[in-house]
């Protein structure tokens, strides 16, 4: 049941808000310059699903954040498990770890843009640090919850390090690594975006919306382009959940959705 309200809820939420700022618009209590109207910004994003050339931005934006976050994933998930399996490397590391983790990703763009260009590798390359970090963690920790009899029980039959690694500790902690990608794939959509309205030129959703600001009348442009980054936000969010629905079925927040699991309770 609760599974079947949390979309209908949501979707409330949404059509509140866009009743809202379209009754604002029409009353003409914010300037139409500075604020148009939902319908007329919903109508343009609409228009713009058939613009090749903004297509061709928007997959560009795709194809960044795809390839830092397949950076950051091929990068942490290894780190994460030696950092967790090998407790004199974790210490040896943490003060870098602990030192470059602060650091703001946005903060990072002049200076990865002076070396790299404003291409797709300054992209990537920002998006692959962002990224890295909640995957890292997440993987850290879920080593750390690994059940330690289960560990002990394979040791016991004379199973290796490695053997324990990949029989025990990795599926136990595959959950906390989906999790973390779930939240480095928020973080790489949002500074996807950001460096490409930073750049300002090259091609991008983040550039459209760059240029659409700059025009006379762009605001219905820019906010078309927010709607589109939304929805790509919210659709890759449901992929990545009905994914670890799928492929993680024992785990606590999700054996509600699970019938078999809910039947034999």
């Amino acid at each position: 049941m609760r599974r079947r309200q949390d979309p209908l809820l949501g979707a409330l939420g949404v059509l509140l808000a866009l009743g809202l700022c379209e009754a604002v618009g029409r009353a003409g209590l914010v300037r139409r310059e500075y604020l148009p109207r939902a319908s007329e910004v919903l109508a343009r994003a609409v228009e713009l699903a058939g613009d090749p050339l903004f297509l061709a931005g928007v997959g560009a934006t795709v194809r960044a954040w795809a390839l830092g976050l397949g950076l950051a994933c091929a990068i942490a998930v290894p780190l994460g498990l030696l950092l967790g399996s090998v407790p004199v490397v974790d210490e040896a590391v943490r003060a870098v770890v602990e030192f470059l983790r602060p650091l703001p990703s946005v903060a990072l763009i002049p200076l990865v843009s002076l070396l790299l260009g404003s291409g797709t590798e300054t992209k990537v390359a920002l998006i692959t640090y962002a990224s890295v970090w909640p995957i890292l963690f997440n993987t850290v920790y879920g080593l750390g919850e690994t059940d330690p009899l289960a560990k002990d029980t394979l040791r016991a039959f004379g199973f290796g390090r490695l053997s324990v690694l990949l029989r025990v500790e990795l599926p136990a902690t595959a959950p906390f690594i989906a999790a973390g990608v779930r939240i480095s794939a928020a973080v790489a959509l949002i500074l996807a975006v950001a460096t490409e309205i930073l750049a300002g030129f090259g091609e991008g959703l983040g550039i459209f919306i760059a240029q659409a600001g700059l025009a006379t009348d762009g605001t219905r442009d820019v906010l078309a382009g927010v709607v589109w980054a939304g929805v790509l936000g919210l659709a890759i969010d449901m992929v990545l959940v009905w994914g670890e629905r799928r492929l993680f079925p024992w785990t606590p927040e999700h054996r509600g959705d699970n019938p078999r699991a809910a039947a034999a309770r």
